[in-house]
């Protein structure tokens, strides 16, 4: 299995905004795709963080690369563009790819 994470650190005035947004249509479009066979959203726990960015993490698992690689060739640039139109500089996002070797 691979997990392909995409972290999120968005300012807190468009934070509530962002994250009904992400939920209700940005990742309903990414699991349209069918690339994907499930998805994990994960808040960081900032406890001891004076950053005032809020941090979030979206886990996606699909079963090859091959279907990794067929997503963000054929559909994560545009699906990219509408985030980055909708939230321009309120944002800055990053993205990790990575296998499970295994599980408990």
């Amino acid at each position: 299995m691979i997990l392909y994470n995409v972290t999120t650190k968005i300012l807190p005035e468009v934070h509530e905004e962002w994250l009904q947004w992400m939920n209700t249509v940005h990742v309903p479009d990414v699991m349209k795709t069918g690339y994907f066979t499930g998805f994990r959203l994960c808040k960081l726990d900032k406890h001891d963080d004076d950053d005032e960015e809020l941090t979030y993490v979206f886990q996606y698992t699909t079963n090859t690369r091959e279907d990794l690689n067929r997503y963000l060739n054929e559909h994560a640039p545009a699906l990219r563009e509408d985030v980055v139109k909708k939230f321009k500089d309120k944002f800055f996002a990053f993205r990790t790819v990575m296998e499970v070797m295994s599980e408990g």
